[in-house]
């Protein structure tokens, strides 16, 4: 289902996945979309963690730009040309969510969370995907009190050399994390992730941070030529472990 949250730069719409089955409360999680926006695949992927037993709220963080209906994907992108068509609209809107409005954003997100039916009080978790994964490092970052576990799947620009990047904030991180790589990825390169490390073990905050072999960027997205199902399902059983070892232990 589609709500409406007040988000500082106006009304922006989310995806709530919730259990299937079971009485609730149940832990939050916030799950951080790709380029590509909210769309089925969010809304597939969303579902399947809140069945694991978690309420799962997705924004669509670029509001600025549109609705998920203005921004949704027009065509076809499980062929290379398709996705690099969707891709010319959909990039320059990453370079356009700064940390200026990211993280008034992120406020909004973790408050809207917290105020759903059946979400349990505590502490949440946080997933990201492609760019979402350093909106989800942020989020860690920005609310240690209340972020328990972020995972970050195809990541980049996650540990950069700009004055900005998200990693130099882990240091008032609490969570535990749980980073998927792609494999040969120009926006989060072995000398980007060994940094990452680096800041985590730095930190001391447990955390797996590997490199899918064979997996390219924006591996778990079925609905792109991208897609590698055996690097998708490993994500899904890192990221469970990771919600389940942290909101339900």
């Amino acid at each position: 289902m589609l709500i409406e949250i007040q988000a500082p730069a106006g009304r922006a719409e989310a995806i709530v996945a919730r259990p299937s089955a079971g009485n609730g409360p149940f832990p939050g999680v916030i799950f951080y979309m790709d380029a590509f926006g909210l769309r089925p695949r969010i809304q597939e992927m969303a579902q399947r963690i809140a069945d694991w037993g978690y309420v799962v709220l997705a924004p669509n963080v670029f509001y600025r730009e549109g609705t998920v209906a203005e921004l949704a994907p027009g065509g076809d992108m499980s062929t290379q040309e398709g996705r690099e068509a969707a891709g010319k609209a959909a990039f320059p809107r990453v370079g356009r969510l700064t940390p200026d409005k990211a993280l008034p954003d992120i406020d909004a997100w973790v408050s809207a969370l917290a105020a759903l039916d059946d979400v349990a009080p505590g502490p949440i978790g946080t997933t990201g995907y492609c760019m979402g994964a350093r909106l989800a490092l942020r989020t860690a970052t920005a609310h240690p009190e209340v972020v328990a576990a972020c995972g970050g799947f195809h990541g980049g620009g996650l540990a950069t050399e700009d004055p900005d990047s998200p990693h130099l904030g882990l240091g008032n991180a609490r969570a535990r994390f749980v980073f998927g790589h792609a494999d040969h990825d120009r926006s989060m390169a072995p000398d980007a992730v060994a940094r990452l490390g680096e800041a985590l073990h730095a930190a001391g905050l447990q955390a797996s941070n590997e490199i899918y072999a064979g997996a390219p960027h924006g591996y778990s997205m079925a609905d792109t030529s991208a897609f590698h199902p055996e690097a998708t399902e490993r994500h899904f059983q890192e990221l469970r472990a990771l919600l389940d070892g942290t909101l339900k232990a």
